[in-house]
């Protein structure tokens, strides 16, 4: 998943849940629905977690939350919400961590710098990236079609139903990061962008596009456990320059790449929780979110599980957070 409109505005649904959703969920907009429980016997208290729909999120979520749980008594309540609708719940005390933020220079700005109501908790330490990417056996049986200028002439091989007789850039939840459609007109590229709807199904089409041998060309990031399983290949853009995409509108260059960090909400950063160490220390690598993404997403274990799995196993790691 620039930061100009990574995800778009949906239904939120504030559940407290074990086992996270993979996709993204519906419910009520933050402010609307009714507050989750706050307050708790334990020193730690109440932790409202914010859970955007991407398993690498998913990731993050539940090894911090498991943490908070086992190791400080807190309780975690796990709010399944859109990104940018997340940032709304700082305000009103709905939302006190996002555990990984893409850029979002105006969000950060409204609610941080404006408003005063969020604070910037640092680099998770993951790297991201975001570009389109072809299946394997599309690069080696049309090698040019990895630089950008190339696109053009291959538009008829992405023709689908869907895409009004153009080519079919594939993006993924319509709430993801993307500069994608600014792109396609800003780069003239005969291309029109569709949703596949969920991380899951772009993850799908291109799995199939490999085995069927299928043309696709997509919008991809990582960290992303899939590429253990398939070397896509990115599609040169051109390069990203600082402030090349200030106007989300006039965007004609590739996506920068992202020093994932943390947001949590002022309230909650002056409370005093021993919660607020621990998130402030949270950090870890892209091959560490990948192994507890891809149990989630491969060996059907449980957010829960995969998580404990990788606490289990990193206890240095853990300890450091816990300062």
């Amino acid at each position: 998943m620039s930061s100009t409109s990574k995800r778009s505005v949906q239904w939120v649904a504030l559940t407290a849940v074990v086992g996270l959703a993979l996709a993204g969920c519906g419910g009520e907009k933050i402010g609307g629905g009714t507050p989750a429980a706050s307050g708790s016997a334990k020193p730690c208290g109440t932790v409202n977690l914010a859970m955007n729909a991407w398993v690498g999120y998913t990731a993050n979520g539940a090894v911090l939350g498991q943490v908070l749980k086992d190791k400080l008594g807190c309780t975690v309540v796990e709010k399944n919400i859109d990104e940018q609708v997340s940032w709304q719940g700082f305000g009103t005390g709905e939302v006190d961590v996002i555990i990984e933020n893409w850029g979002h220079e105006d969000l950060a700005k409204k609610y941080i710098t404006e408003q005063k109501v969020a604070v910037d908790f640092g680099p998770t330490k993951n790297s991201g990236y975001i570009g389109w990417y072809v299946p394997p056996w599309m690069a080696q049986q049309y090698p040019d079609i990895t630089k950008w200028e190339n696109l053009n002439k291959y538009a008829d091989l992405f023709k689908t139903s869907e895409s009004g007789g153009k080519g079919q850039l594939l993006d993924g939840d319509p709430s993801f990061v993307t500069n994608d459609a600014a792109l396609v007109t800003n780069l003239k590229l005969n291309y029109k962008v569709v949703y596949a709807g969920s991380e899951t199904a772009l993850i799908q089409a291109f799995r199939q596009a490999e085995a069927q041998k299928k043309p696709v060309i997509g919008y991809f990031y990582e960290p992303q456990w899939f590429f253990s399983e398939l070397k896509l290949v990115r599609v040169e853009l051109p390069p990203y320059t600082a402030g090349c995409d200030a106007d989300a509108q006039k965007v004609a260059c590739g996506y920068p790449p992202y020093t994932l960090n943390k947001v949590v909400s002022k309230k909650f950063a002056d409370s005093g929780s021993p919660a607020v160490a621990v998130v402030k220390n949270f950090n870890w690598t892209n091959d560490d979110q990948n192994l507890v993404a891809q149990d989630i997403s491969v060996n059907n274990m449980t957010p829960q599980a995969a998580a404990k799995k990788w606490i289990d196993a990193n206890p240095d790691k853990v300890k450091a957070w816990l300062g």
